[in-house]
C-alpha cells in the first residue's frame, strides 16, 4: 500500500469529484493520505474529509502565502482544530520568498508561532520551504526537539544532511521525474530509507508521465519508481518502507 504524506484534496481543482476520487483510493492502493491546510478554511475541509475518510487524516497550519487571510480570531479557531483526534501535524506551515520576499519577518513569526503550537500538542510540522533555505534552517536549529518533515524537499545535500542528524523526514513527489530534477535526485541519493516519505502535493506536480495533467494519489506509484529506480532496489520494498516511515513520521498506530 502506499501512504500519500501530503497531498490538498481540499483543492478546487476537486470541486467536481472529490469524493469519488477518495472513494477509488484504496482499490488503488493508497492506504493512507495526510490532507494538509493552508488557512482556516483549507484546514477546516481537511478535518472534514478526514472525518468521512477512515483512511485520510488532517493537519492544519497557516501557509505563508496566505498571511493576507490571517486574523487573531481565524488563527484562535485553527488552533482548536489542531487539536481534533485527527489532526496529526501541524501544516502547511514555513517560508516561501519566491512569491513575496517583501514581508520575510512576518512570514518567520508565524512560522516560530506555528511551531510553538506544534510543540505544545507535541505534533509534528510539516515544512514548506520554498526559496528561503537558509532562514528556515535558522529557525529550525532554535527548537531542538521539533520534528517533522520538510515536504517537496528542494534544498542542499548539505542542508539535508543538518536535518537528518535531527531526526527530520524529507519528503519526494513528482519532480523527481522531471528531467531538470539534479539537486532533487542527489539529496534523493544521500538521504537513508527510513528517513524518505513521498507525496503528490496534488493536485500539483504531477508525476511523469502524466505532467501537465490534475494529480491525485495514484500518481504516487510513479514517485516510488522512481525512489526504487535510484537506490537500486525492489518496488515493493520502496512502497513498504515508506508506508511505514508515513506511519512513524505522524505518530498512526502508536
Amino acid at each position: 500500500m502506499y501512504f500519500d504524506t501530503h497531498a490538498h484534496y481540499d483543492s478546487g481543482a476537486f470541486n467536481a469529484d472529490r469524493f469519488e476520487i477518495l472513494g477509488s483510493m484504496p482499490d488503488a492502493k493508497v492506504g493512507l493520505i495526510v490532507n494538509p491546510g493552508c488557512d482556516l478554511e483549507s484546514s477546516k475541509t481537511a478535518i472534514e474529509l478526514a472525518e468521512r475518510f477512515d483512511f485520510v487524516y488532517a493537519a492544519v497550519g497557516w501557509h505563508p502565502e496566505d498571511m493576507d487571510k490571517l486574523t487573531d480570531k481565524a488563527y484562535a479557531e485553527l488552533e482548536r482544530l489542531a487539536e481534533h483526534p485527527k489532526c496529526l501535524a501541524i501544516g502547511e506551515i514555513g517560508l516561501d520568498y519566491y512569491w513575496d520576499d517583501t514581508h520575510k519577518a512576518e512570514q518567520k513569526e508565524l512560522f516560530k508561532r506555528q511551531i510553538e503550537l506544534a510543540i505544545r500538542l507535541n505534533k509534528p510540522v510539516i515544512v514548506h520551504d520554498r526559496e528561503a533555505h537558509g532562514d528556515s534552517l535558522e529557525i529550525i536549529r532554535d527548537y531542538s526537539e521539533l520534528r517533522g518533515v520538510f515536504h517537496c524537499f528542494s534544498g542542499s545535500v548539505e542542508m539535508a544532511a543538518e536535518l537528518l542528524k535531527r531526526g527530520w523526514y524529507l519528503g519526494f513527489d513528482g519532480p523527481i521525474t522531471y528531467k531538470n530534477a539534479r539537486k532533487a535526485i542527489e539529496v534523493l541519493e544521500f538521504c537513508p530509507l527510513d528517513k524518505i516519505v513521498v507525496e503528490t502535493d496534488s493536485p500539483y506536480l504531477t508525476p511523469v508521465p502524466n505532467r501537465g495533467k490534475r494529480n491525485d494519489s495514484r500518481q504516487l506509484e510513479f514517485v516510488v519508481n522512481k525512489v526504487a529506480e535510484i537506490k537500486g532496489i525492489n518496488v515493493d520494498e520502496v512502497e513498504n518502507i515508506t508506508f511505514e516511515n508515513g506511519k512513524k513520521l505522524f505518530g498512526i498506530g502508536e
